[in-house]
């Protein structure tokens, strides 16, 4: 990794005025230098968009005419700075994700310690941890279905995986150029999961630096208590578990249509279901649109169905 190369971030915001402050604060303490700091508004009605107007004068902001939801916000950052700007790497954001100080250093030195192999590196990626119980969000392997790391791997300086979430993942501009853009028919969920899997198939290498933390949450999330461990639960609202149910079954039937994996994907949101009816507060709700999701990503049908209720 050299100093001269471009580095810009992209992040997705929807009605974050009060919170986006936090991240946009954290980019400009970078003691390596961005570029360029892009925030995508995804059609938000609580004036984040005048916000990042008066505060933040010096940011990028591509505002869209609807909420294209996550998936179709990323894709649009992507092309605006990888393929429009040419920026050598675009660092993606969700809003509510706060970078450390040297995050961004420790995220290059990480990979330009590979020294031969750094073109074969197409993301590299943080530790993402839950700011208030110190949970890891690890980065998977694939194996027919997600499989988590080993203590010992969490703990190595620099490893390789095949899953990662989309924020606080850096992206090389040649894996866009080479692979294309994020899938927007996604909406949300599983999108960066199936970004990452076709980097993989593309030959690409997904590093992980674990020294570079990244303060992060999926959602409401709260420690719950089960038999023998805790775990950490996410409350998600009935039309966002649609979209994650519909993108997994359409990854276990139509991406990835192995016995296997269609195993593991029946598995993963039967088990998910059993959750929704211990812990969620809309659990009939929540359970219809899962039924809903998983025919629809049966039946490939993908794009935008539902957007947020709230």
């Amino acid at each position: 990794m050299q100093q001269t190369l471009s580095i810009a971030s992209v992040t997705v915001a929807y009605n974050a005025a009060h919170i986006l402050p936090r991240q946009i604060d954290a980019l400009f303490r970078q003691t390596h230098p961005l570029q360029e700091i892009i925030v995508v508004d995804n059609a938000s009605t609580d004036g984040t968009a005048a916000m990042l107007a008066k505060n933040y004068p010096q940011v990028t902001v591509l505002r869209m005419r609807e909420n294209l939801g996550a998936a179709g916000a990323w894709a649009a950052g992507l092309s605006y700075a990888a393929l429009k700007k040419h920026h050598d790497w675009v660092w993606t954001f969700d809003y509510d994700s706060v970078p450390g100080a040297d995050s961004l250093a420790k995220l290059l030195g990480g990979v330009g310690s590979l020294n031969g192999t750094q073109t074969e590196v197409g993301m590299v990626a943080p530790m993402p941890v839950h700011h208030k119980t110190g949970t890891y969000y690890p980065p998977l392997f694939w194996r027919d279905g997600f499989v988590r790391p080993t203590a010992e791997q969490m703990h190595e300086p620099l490893w390789f995986a095949d899953l990662v979430m989309t924020s606080g993942s850096l992206v090389r501009r040649e894996v866009v150029e080479t692979i294309g853009l994020p899938r927007a028919d996604f909406f949300m969920d599983f999108v960066d999961y199936e970004y990452s899997l076709r980097a993989r198939a593309h030959g690409y290498k997904i590093a992980i630096v674990p020294g570079a933390r990244l303060g992060h949450e999926v959602g409401n999330a709260r420690k719950v208590w089960l038999p023998g461990r805790s775990r950490l639960w996410t409350s998600y609202a009935p039309w966002r578990e649609y979209y994650n149910t519909r993108n997994l079954a359409y990854a276990g039937w139509h991406l990835y249509p192995s016995r296997k994996t269609k195993h593991f994907m029946l598995k993963h949101l039967a088990r998910h279901a059993g959750a929704v009816l211990l812990f969620s507060s809309r659990k009939m709700a929540c359970i219809r649109k899962m039924m809903q999701g998983f025919l629809d990503g049966y039946r490939a049908r993908m794009g935008i169905r539902f957007r947020p209720d709230r």
